[in-house]
């Protein structure tokens, strides 16, 4: 679990709804109208715009930004640091039963015990960033593109409330509710651009950076290992993609 991005998005809605609270009744901000306009607007818009196998993928990114835990850089040094021990007291071959998840560490392990050209590793890598690159950006833009919908479903839902209010400025008790759907809209759409959607397309945008940071680890750590397998000069090496902090 990311606590940063599910605590960010808490704080952020507990002032707004504090906020609320203090001025007035939380229930004057309710307006079901206005949620159908914007919520409804902008998922069919998004659907419009991107294939929904893409979307689906896009929400599905979306939510591990909260659901995933971030991996730090020096964990990655650390594990290319222990495939070295490996490699080194067991040899080459004995990577090829190395246990992991990280399905790019795995090929990258099964390069080494197959003693691959580093070009060979390079290129595996280079296809590898690119097609990550690809998959991210597809999920960015959408977030991206819901931050732009939402507000502007909001002012649709505005024009709409006027126009109700104005065509019912003869009965006083019908100008408040069509009031409440005009300002209430902007009020959503707003809300969710500027506290949900841009906010996790640029999370996203950050996590793809990171990730790419990481492929590189590998890569260098596995050229390293196939080159001088020992510990010490890998994370010598590896070592300055990290922060002096987390040298320590």
């Amino acid at each position: 679990m990311d606590f940063a991005t599910l605590l960010g998005l808490l704080f952020g809605l507990s002032l707004v709804i504090g906020a609320i609270s203090l001025s007035g009744s939380l229930l004057q901000f309710v307006d079901l109208p206005s949620i159908m306009i914007v919520v409804g607007g902008t998922l069919g818009a998004i659907c419009v715009a991107y294939p929904f196998e893409e979307v689906i993928q896009s929400f599905y990114a979306g939510f591990k930004v909260f659901a995933s835990r971030k991996v730090r850089n020096r964990d990655v040094v650390n594990i290319m640091v222990k495939v070295a021990e490996i490699s080194r007291r067991e040899g080459l071959l004995a990577l090829e039963n190395v246990q992991t998840e990280n399905v790019i560490l795995k090929k990258s392990c099964q390069l080494i015990a197959d003693n691959a050209d580093p070009q060979l590793i390079r290129d595996t890598v280079a296809i590898e960033i690119a097609s990550l690159k690809r998959r991210h950006l597809v999920a960015q833009e959408v977030f991206k593109r819901l931050g732009g919908l939402a507000p502007s479903f909001g002012m649709l839902g505005t024009l709409i409330g006027l126009v109700q209010m104005l065509m019912n400025l003869s009965d006083p008790t019908k100008i408040g509710p069509g009031m409440a759907v005009a300002i209430l809209t902007s009020f959503y759409g707003s809300v969710l651009a500027t506290l949900l959607f841009i906010p996790i397309s640029a999370k996203l945008k950050a996590r793809t950076l990171q990730e790419e940071l990481h492929l590189l680890i590998i890569f260098e750590g596995a050229k390293s290992i196939l080159e001088n397998n020992n510990p010490r000069l890998v994370y010598e090496k590896l070592s300055s993609f990290l922060s002096p902090r987390e040298r320590e």
